[in-house]
C-alpha cells in the first residue's frame, strides 16, 4: 500500500508487472495491500452503484474527477474491476425458478475436470458452477422459467458431462438473500 505523500506508481509498476497469480492475489498478480483506503472505497461504492458518474463517485469519496477516473482505470486494468453489469428481475424475464444441483461424479482426474467445466461453459440456464470439496463434486446454480426445464437441463448436464455418478437438484421456494457485494477492508 502507498504511504501518505508516496506516488502511486510504485503500485502501478508492480502490480503491472505481475504476470500470474500468486496466492493473496487476484489473476493479475495484485495484492489486496496494493489497493489503498480510497481504491476500497471505490469499489465498495462502485459495487453499490456501478453506474455512478466518476463526478459523483469522486463526491463521494472526496477527491476530484480526474483523480477518481484515473484509479477507476488503474483497477479496470489490473482486473480488480472485471465489468459492470445491469441486474434483471427474474421474473420480469419468465425466469423465476431457481435451483440448486449438486453433482457426483464417479471418477476425477484433472481431464475429467476439464471437460465439465467445458459442457457447463455451453449451458446458458447455468449461472454458476463451482467444483467444491466435500462429499459431492460440483455446486450449479441455474435460473429457469419451469420445471420442464429444469428436467431437460438436468438430463443434459447428466449426459453431456463424464462419469456422472449421482446428483441431488434443490428448488429454491424464496430467495432469502441475495447480494453481489463484497465486504472490503
Amino acid at each position: 500500500m502507498a504511504k501518505a505523500g508516496q506516488s502511486t506508481e510504485r503500485t502501478k509498476t508492480i502490480a503491472d508487472a505481475l504476470l500470474g497469480a500468486a496466492p493473496g492475489t487476484s489473476p493479475r498478480g495484485i495484492h489486496q495491500q496494493d489497493l489503498d483506503r480510497l481504491d476500497l472505497r471505490i469499489l465498495d461504492e462502485l459495487q453499490r452503484q456501478g453506474r455512478l458518474t466518476m463526478t459523483e463517485l469522486g463526491e463521494r469519496i472526496g477527491l476530484s474527477t480526474s483523480p477518481v477516473a484515473e484509479r477507476v482505470k488503474r483497477l479496470e486494468r489490473q482486473g480488480v474491476i472485471t465489468g459492470y453489469h445491469a441486474r434483471v428481475n427474474p421474473a420480469a424475464i419468465g425466469r423465476s425458478l431457481l435451483v440448486f444441483v449438486e453433482i457426483t461424479l464417479s471418477a476425477k482426474s484433472p481431464e475429467v475436470f476439464e471437460k465439465v467445466k467445458r459442457e457447463i461453459q455451453h449451458m446458458p440456464q447455468v449461472l454458476e458452477c463451482h467444483l467444491v470439496s466435500g462429499t459431492f463434486d460440483y455446486l450449479v446454480k441455474a435460473r429457469l422459467g419451469e420445471m420442464a426445464q429444469y428436467r431437460e437441463l438436468l438430463g443434459a448436464i447428466l449426459k453431456r458431462i463424464p462419469v456422472p455418478s449421482t446428483s441431488n437438484s434443490y428448488v429454491v421456494m424464496e430467495e432469502v438473500k441475495e447480494s453481489t457485494v463484497m465486504p472490503l477492508g
